[in-house]
């Protein structure tokens, strides 16, 4: 006789029964989300859970040695490499399953990647796609705040069009970065692995729903959640929240997700806000809101990916 399985709750009183892997005490910055997002993805899970983590501003809050707020396994990796780590990990659960070397307990194991967008979008990106080719059974979470946070903000490719950045710096001749944001979510939902989505700490339900699904899935899952940083984005602490709801409510940050290939838009807001009021919000635009045609090239961008997941989400609904 089999053992029903609990059904899963995005209750946070539910929820925050499970275990606590991630503790207080880390040293990321006051309005840095970065430490929400990886206590609630941790929490969805009962299961023991072994953690990754690139070299980058999570890392260093989280575990410089002497200390760590980690209370589970967790390896930090150079900065290019922690998805083959991951697979590495995975690699040796195979093998010891293959010579009947695995308790009940272990077999139980989840496998789980935080990393920024320079160490996921830029310096890593060949070792995530190998990683996933190789259909590795891990769960790849990308913190992406839009930029090298953790050495002063030089621009990554997750970086937006216009945004102001030590290496993208405004001026005479410059009006911040040159180029779109790479659209990572979507290349790697090109991979045809099971299970890729972009979630918000501003709309938890739904993030933690996702990283649930993504720990239940066998195979590669890839998790794109904006994080924001006060510090680089410039806007006040208490607004940390608010930014991120904002994003998702003028289509900045569409929230989707792609199972086995079919597409699901997740959030359609009926009175789509404009992006002008996403981008006053931090200073790191500042300069583009003096010139109207700038923003609207910027809403004009936004509207067209939205319509073309709303016309991939159509097709399979």
């Amino acid at each position: 006789m089999t053992t029903a399985t609990k059904p899963f709750s995005p209750s946070p009183k539910v929820l925050s029964q499970n275990p606590s892997r991630l503790e207080p005490g880390h040293r990321l910055c006051p309005g840095c989300t970065l430490g929400t997002i990886a206590r609630n993805v941790l929490s969805v899970t009962e299961d023991p859970v072994i953690a990754v983590s690139s070299t980058g501003c999570f890392e260093i809050c989280t575990g410089a040695f002497p200390y760590t707020a980690w209370q589970i396994p967790w390896i930090h990796s150079l900065f290019e490499n922690a998805a083959s780590v991951a697979a590495g990990l995975d690699a040796l659960k195979q093998a010891w399953r293959r010579k009947g070397l695995l308790d009940s307990e272990q077999e139980k194991i989840k496998i789980v990647v935080f990393a920024g967008d320079g160490a996921s979008y830029d310096i890593g990106f060949q070792w995530i796609s190998g990683a996933f080719e190789r259909g590795h059974d891990l769960v790849y979470v990308c913190t992406d705040n839009e930029g090298y946070m953790n050495t002063g903000y030089q621009r990554s490719s997750a970086t937006p069009w216009g945004g102001h950045t030590s290496t993208t710096p405004i001026g005479s001749h410059s009006d911040g970065k040159a180029q779109n944001r790479k659209n990572l979510t979507q290349i790697f939902a090109a991979h045809d692995i099971p299970y890729v989505a972009q979630a918000s700490p501003s709309h938890m339900a739904d993030l933690v729903r996702k990283a649930h699904k993504a720990f239940e899935i066998k195979g590669p899952a890839f998790l794109n959640i904006l994080s924001s940083c006060p510090t680089n984005w410039k806007f006040p602490t208490k607004q940390a929240i608010e930014i991120l709801k904002v994003a998702v409510e003028t289509n900045f940050w569409p929230l989707y997700e792609v199972e086995k290939g079919k597409y699901k838009l997740n959030f359609q807001n009926r009175n789509k806000k404009d992006i002008k009021e996403f981008l006053s919000m931090q200073r790191r635009f500042k300069h583009l809101l003096k010139d109207e045609k700038k923003v609207q090239q910027i809403q004009e961008e936004v509207d067209r990916e939205f319509d073309r997941l709303k016309k991939l989400s159509e097709i399979f609904a």
